[in-house]
């Protein structure tokens, strides 16, 4: 699996490009009083209209999806949903206001998430959850005896224990996350200097609980893993 990793700025760039086509696709519905159920016009004409590319308008689009103000059907396009004007407008005001989530913040989802996740892959993991998890263990593993950066390899393991979980909501956010986890962990990962063998014997325990399939065992060697981070970054 490949995580192309953004710089903060471009992250920011993306960000703000998407925060204007949600505002611009809103007056759109607006001005053109479309009520619930009302189809939008197609990608092609939207990225015409805003001056921008088909993928800048899906993203758009499926950040409106995400928040229940639009729905998008196969073959069919994109309608506006059941949602009153004051209420999606509302909605609308709270997206663009959202700003891009700081490094604090990223690290206590993860850690929520994570907790939760590792207990679920112990439960509910396949074999072949298994030998993933065990291919980035090794890789990880790998990386850090022959003193390489390693930080990548480090998050493909936990995305390979979300993906375990079964619960595709929590994969689908850990997967949003990673990238900018991965850019500041590049800036803070000096906390983690000389403790490879640390690194990779919490990473053995935690796959060897969830290969036991003890859900109990598997939370309290992840907690454990993430004690230096629950420090670094001060969260309680």
């Amino acid at each position: 699996m490949n995580l192309d990793v953004l710089s903060k700025n471009e992250n920011q760039e993306i960000n703000n490009r998407v925060k204007k086509l949600i505002s611009q696709i809103s007056s759109l519905i607006s001005q053109k009083h479309l009520e619930p159920g009302d189809k939008l016009p197609a990608e092609r004409i939207l990225a015409e209209k805003f001056g921008v590319s088909r993928r800048s308008i899906r993203t758009a689009i499926l950040k409106l999806e995400s928040y229940g103000i639009l729905i998008s059907m196969p073959q069919s396009g994109t309608f506006v949903a059941n949602i009153g004007s004051v209420a999606m407008n509302g909605m609308v005001k709270d997206i663009i206001s959202l700003g891009l989530p700081d490094f604090k913040s990223l690290v206590e989802t993860r850690i929520l998430l994570e907790l939760k996740a590792v207990r679920l892959a112990a439960r509910r993991r396949t074999g072949e959850d298994l030998e993933r998890i065990k291919e980035a263990l090794d890789a990880h593993k790998t990386k850090l005896l022959s003193g390489e950066d390693a930080v990548q390899e480090d998050l493909l393991f936990h995305l390979a224990i979300a993906k375990a979980s079964g619960n595709v909501t929590m994969n689908q956010i850990m997967i949003g996350i990673t990238p900018q986890i991965i850019v500041d962990f590049k800036k803070y990962h000096i906390a983690y200097n000389n403790l490879d063998e640390l690194r990779i014997k919490e990473h053995t325990e935690i796959y060897e609980a969830i290969k036991s399939q003890n859900p109990k065992l598997a939370k309290k060697r992840m907690k454990l893993h993430f004690k230096l981070l629950y420090e670094y970054c001060g969260v309680s």
